[in-house]
């Protein structure tokens, strides 16, 4: 398995946002897998989620457990093969995981930024990430990939930078969140900033976490990452002192809590998966990223018409659906690939039939994770791309 380095970069110059503010005096953690190739033609950049970070990959040396969150995806003769491109993993400014974010101070007030945080785009993300690959001296990557909020921010690349991305592949994503997504968005969001410990943002110095507002407004996401399907399978109506759950199912069991609230197994899962959420992540960065996954929009400029906002686009492209992904159902990653036809781009589709959701991006799933790999060796690797390290 690899052995994953965290890294991070400072950067002096302001970076401009779409706000009207910007963000000086910062820092991004990354990390990279592979090596680059001595004419720099093999780099593949990873985009993450909502919680997850710049850690995609393998495990930090002495910690068996902690695998990257796309390890299925990434290393040696794998469907992103590490033998071949050169990866790289960044996280986000005003994520919680390293880079600077709502929990680091302020360098024109001295203090913990928290709710003064400035407002973030996906497009402010991707200008950052450019930012550090400039650094890295890399100036074309050879593919943009990312799922969920991750794929909206590859779809971003190929319209911000349309000439230094020359594949973009796009999971589980969409080209904007239908009102019900940011409806469940705002419950979430409510539920931290009417925690009584939130302190309207700024309750690092009061020396307390809104965990309660944390909890709840995972067990909502949660619930939308989930397929029907799978969440009667695992649980179904059973209780967590039923006989009928299977004592075989280790895994299952050390989700289970024995409490006299949480009467059915589902419950007991939320609420564990909740607890879990609570003890490592921000309730700024929460609220930050969310909003982010709001705002974007690319078709908003073009008076919705997404066909013209992809114009731009120079990159071949890959998008992927599931079947199960009620949160982003395939029929918005078809919005995409129509709108790619329509500029008469060179684009490639597969819907998987998957039972588990939008989870589905993340799991070892042998169909999807084969159509990458078919992929990135028949369309992202151009001849003696991979000959030759840096």
């Amino acid at each position: 398995m690899l052995i994953a380095t965290q890294q991070s970069l400072h950067f002096d110059d302001a970076l401009p946002l779409q706000c009207g503010a910007s963000l000086r005096d910062y820092s991004l953690s990354y990390e990279t897998y592979g090596t680059l190739n001595a004419t720099r033609s093999n780099a593949v950049l990873v985009c993450h989620a909502l919680n997850a970070s710049h850690h995609a990959a393998g495990r930090y040396d002495g910690q068996d457990r902690a695998t990257g969150w796309w390890n299925h995806m990434i290393g040696p003769g794998k469907s992103l093969d590490t033998d071949r491109f050169f990866v790289i993993a960044i996280n986000n400014p005003g994520s919680c995981f390293g880079s600077t974010g709502p929990m680091h101070i302020n360098p024109d007030t001295g203090r913990v930024y928290g709710a003064d945080f400035p407002l973030m785009t996906v497009e402010d993300w991707v200008d950052a990430q450019a930012r550090l690959l400039d650094a890295l001296g890399i100036d074309t990557l050879a593919a943009v990939m990312g799922g969920s909020l991750g794929g909206m921010q590859a779809l971003s690349w190929t319209l911000q930078y349309p000439d230094r991305v020359r594949c973009a592949v796009i999971i589980a994503s969409a080209p904007n969140l239908t009102a019900e997504n940011i409806a469940f968005n705002e419950v979430a969001r409510r539920a931290i900033q009417t925690d009584p410990d939130f302190y309207g943002g700024h309750f690092y110095g009061h020396g307390t976490v809104p965990k309660r507002g944390l909890r709840i407004a995972r067990m909502i996401g949660h619930i939308t990452y989930l397929s029907d399907d799978v969440m009667n399978t695992k649980f179904g109506r059973r209780l967590i002192s039923s006989t009928e759950a299977s004592t075989e199912d280790s895994a299952l069991q050390d989700y289970l809590f024995s409490t006299l609230e949480a009467e059915f197994q589902i419950e007991s899962y939320l609420r564990h998966q909740g607890d879990k959420f609570a003890e490592y992540f921000d309730a700024n960065t929460y609220l930050l990223i969310t909003r982010a996954l709001d705002y974007f929009d690319p078709a908003r400029r073009f008076g919705g018409h997404l066909s013209l906002a992809l114009a731009r686009a120079r990159a071949r492209f890959l998008v992927v659906s599931f079947t199960t992904d009620w949160r982003f159902a395939p029929k918005r990653s078809r919005e995409i690939v129509k709108a790619l036809l329509d500029c008469q781009r060179d684009v490639s589709y597969a819907e998987i039939d998957a039972p588990h959701g939008h989870d589905a991006f993340l799991l070892d799933d042998a169909r999807y994770l084969g159509i990458v790999r078919s992929y990135f060796d028949s369309v992202v690797l151009p001849d003696g791309l991979d000959g030759g390290t840096a």
